[in-house]
This record gives C-alpha cells, sequence and structure tokens, in this order.
C-alpha cells in the first residue's frame, strides 16, 4: 500500500514527467517551507548574515537552476542521472553546489583571499550559469535551432507586465517599499513564468503543456493559458503586502529567506520554460 502510494504521487512522476497532483504539490510545498525554516537556522548557527547582498548574490543559483532542468529536457543525458535534475530533486542538487559555493566563499573571505564573500559567492554562480548555458546554445546549434525572437517576445512581455504591475503597486495603491530591488526581482521572476508559460502554451509552434495543478486547472477553465498572469497576481501581490508587514516586526533573516524562495519558485521555472522553447525542447 505505501509502496503504490509513493510510486503513484511521487516516483512515477519524476521519472515519466506526470503532471503534478495535489497530493505533491501540498508535499514539495511543505517540504520548502521546512527547508526555509532549517536554512535560515543553519545560516544563524554559521554566522552568516542573510540581507540583500545575500539574495542578490543568490539569483544566479536560481537561473542555475532553471538552465540545468533544460538539460535534462534535451535528453543529452542519457544515463539514470537525469532524474536528478528533475523536480523536485533538482532543488537539493542545485542547493548542494549552492551551499557548498557560500561556505566556500566565506571560507576564503575568513582567510582574506577574497574581500566579500558575497562577491565571490554570486561569481560563482554566474561563472556556473555561463556554463551551463554555454553547453545549451551549443546544442542547441548542433541538433535543433536558436530562435532569438522566441528569447526576445517572452522577455518583452515579461518586462511590460513586470512594469505594470510594478507601477500599479507603487503609484495607484502607494507602495512606495516596492522600490526595493527584491520586490522588483520577485515580481519579475513571477511575470517571466507567466509570459513563458503563456507564451509556450497558446503561441509557440511546439505543443507545450502546464504540469502544475493548479495552473492547469485555471488554463483549462478559462481557455487561455495568459489566465497565468490574473493568477500570478493573486499570490504575489499580497504575498508583498504581508512580507512587507513581517519585515517592519519580525526577522530580517527570515524576511530575506521566505522573499528568496518566493523569487525561486517563479524565476527558476521561468528561465527554464523560456529556455525549452528558444531550444525547440
Amino acid at each position: 500500500m505505501i509502496r503504490e502510494f509513493l510510486y503513484k504521487y511521487y516516483i512515477d512522476p519524476i521519472i515519466y514527467g506526470q503532471p503534478y497532483t495535489i497530493v505533491d504539490t501540498l508535499t514539495y510545498a511543505l517540504i520548502l517551507i521546512l527547508a526555509v525554516y532549517l536554512v535560515y537556522r543553519g545560516l544563524q548557527h554559521f554566522g552568516i548574515e542573510v540581507d540583500s547582498r545575500f539574495v542578490l548574490a543568490t539569483i544566479p543559483f536560481v537561473v542555475l537552476g532553471g538552465l540545468l532542468r533544460v538539460v535534462e529536457d534535451t535528453g543529452m543525458i542519457a544515463s539514470d542521472l537525469r532524474v536528478l535534475l528533475i523536480t523536485p530533486l533538482i532543488y537539493f542538487v542545485v542547493s548542494f553546489v549552492t551551499v557548498v559555493a557560500l561556505f566556500l566563499s566565506r571560507l576564503l573571505d575568513m582567510k582574506g583571499i577574497v574581500r566579500e564573500y558575497s562577491r565571490a559567492y554570486g561569481l560563482i554562480g554566474i561563472a556556473l550559469s555561463a556554463v551551463v548555458l554555454t553547453v545549451l546554445l551549443l546544442w542547441g546549434a548542433a541538433n535543433t535551432r536558436i530562435d532569438l525572437t522566441v528569447l526576445a517576445a517572452i522577455l518583452a512581455m515579461a518586462a511590460v507586465t513586470a512594469a505594470a504591475v510594478w507601477g500599479f503597486l507603487r503609484y495607484v495603491l502607494g507602495w512606495e517599499y516596492v522600490r526595493n530591488p527584491l520586490y522588483i526581482l520577485l515580481i519579475v521572476g513571477h511575470m517571466l513564468d507567466a509570459s513563458a508559460t503563456s507564451f509556450g502554451i497558446d503561441l509557440h509552434s511546439v505543443h507545450y503543456v502546464e504540469q502544475h495543478v493548479v495552473g492547469s486547472a485555471l488554463i483549462a477553465w478559462t481557455g487561455t493559458a495568459f489566465a497565468m498572469f490574473p493568477l500570478k497576481l493573486l499570490v504575489i501581490v499580497p504575498a508583498i503586502y504581508v512580507l512587507e508587514l513581517y519585515r517592519k516586526e519580525g526577522s530580517a533573516t527570515f524576511w530575506h529567506l521566505v522573499l528568496l524562495a518566493m523569487i525561486v519558485v517563479g524565476m527558476a521555472p521561468g528561465v527554464r520554460d523560456m529556455m525549452r522553447m528558444v531550444l525547440y525542447v
């Protein structure tokens, strides 16, 4: 009974790329919440300050996660090791790489080899992302195609919608605090995700599908993937309001970690979906 349950809701969806269900979606959401708390406690223990510089330096690793997911999409890895690059296992892989880079940078900082560990930490992420992006582009040039028009279209959609959302929050609702670069990143990341999803399902020549249970249900109900934009707004607008209330009275470290986690769940799949469409995989 337990074995069948685990295969049905957790193992088979990973191996066969099946859509998410309410069971695994809730499970992974709980794991994310627990992971944020454990990271919070771990960073406290090792005396690593979590501030805006830390979050900004972590963004390249968010991009890295999205790009590594595309590596699996291309099929260039034929062995069973490919499952390590499938959600949710890829989150553990990227988290491990990120933690190693973070503590290596911190060690170099303590030894006086680098001036600021956050800068070294971010540069490692940028370098790794550049390597994976280069591999993907070389693979695309040799095996499929690289469509820069698709790239420009998705980025333009994300930029316009993010600017509209930010402008509404800043000038209509009067939320001056959305000028914080981290809130801007949160908006941009989720608008990128919505833009890539809507373009891929409604406009791209390859037939892509939404795998997340809430998104797929909404798309089926409305008949268009552009319904992802109001769905995103229903999530991020209240989230920004609540986060700002917590920032004023709660722990700054935990606030930064929660905000980072929210950026990850928007930006990483957005990068992945965008690159899939650029490479037609």
